[in-house]
């Protein structure tokens, strides 16, 4: 059976104060559910991101403390909405920070978590490096958060960059796909747009991308949240201002789509020649 339901993707630019970030959040929240969305997703880090020279200040906290996790709860209970929390950081049991994303339902209850998988680690030609398993503990589980309209399969920021995980997400019945990001500036020109509507296509599924924008500290984040439907044509882009974007979701278009073209049914096993 079709349904049609409405989601809003939230465009913001945190800084390193806490209150205010969820201050401008509430504003946010409000108008999308004004318009009549009933899914909002909220980007990665969405509560506290300031970037500086040496690393990035994202204010964890352990879960049951978290201040922005219990304000996101009671939003979503004020406004009769579910909301994908983008990210918080986490304090884990190692001295290490998790990069948790939630799903947060209609009554402000959370009905799934997810600790991004894939960190990004790079060493560079100019002998500059970056090492976010420094301080993240990365996760070990792929996530299917059950909603009203379907299946969602949950992710965070770098791992839009593993397609098998999308993959692995619709074969196990995700109609949709939440990527919440802080995506750097100069890598969002290049690649933001491109790798979306490739996982939408390649999974015949929507794709729901909401990311931080403009400047945190040092360093700047792209903006640009999409949300694209399961042929890859863009529904809605929030360019670079500060905002949020909405569009109505029909599950009916993941079923056309995967009719004509059935790729996730035609896996075949293979081995390498070298």
């Amino acid at each position: 059976m079709s349904v049609t339901f409405r989601v809003a993707c939230i465009q913001n630019c945190a800084g390193p104060d806490m209150d205010a970030n969820l201050e401008a959040l509430d504003d946010l929240v409000r108008d999308s559910c004004s318009k009549g969305a009933k899914l909002i997703c909220l980007p990665e880090y969405v509560s506290c991101l300031n970037i500086t020279d040496d690393g990035f200040a994202v204010a964890p906290y352990p879960e049951e403390d978290h201040p922005a996790l219990s304000h996101l709860q009671n939003l979503a209970n004020q406004f009769d909405s579910w909301i994908l929390l983008g990210s918080l950081a986490i304090e884990g049991d190692n001295g290490k920070i998790l990069n948790r994303s939630y799903m947060i339902d209609d009554n402000g209850v959370i009905t799934a978590r997810y600790d991004k998988l894939h960190l990004f680690d790079v060493d560079l030609s100019d002998g500059e490096s970056y090492r976010e398993s420094k301080i993240i503990e990365p996760g070990n589980k792929a996530v299917l958060a059950p909603t009203p309209w379907g299946p969602l399969g949950m992710s965070v920021c770098y791992d839009l960059r593993f397609a098998y995980l999308y993959r692995t997400l619709a074969q196990g019945g995700a109609l949709f796909h939440a990527v919440p990001a802080a995506f750097a500036k100069t890598t969002g020109k290049a690649h933001w747009h491109v790798l979306l509507r490739s996982r939408a296509i390649e999974t015949g599924s929507y794709i729901f991308a909401p990311c931080q924008t403009g400047s945190h500290g040092a360093g700047e984040t792209y903006g640009h949240s999409l949300i694209i439907d399961p042929w890859g044509e863009i529904l809605a882009d929030a360019g670079n201002e500060v905002g949020f974007i909405i569009a109505d979701v029909e599950t009916a278009r993941v079923e056309q789509a995967r009719q004509m073209i059935p790729a996730l049914d035609h896996d075949r096993s293979y081995t390498l020649e070298k």
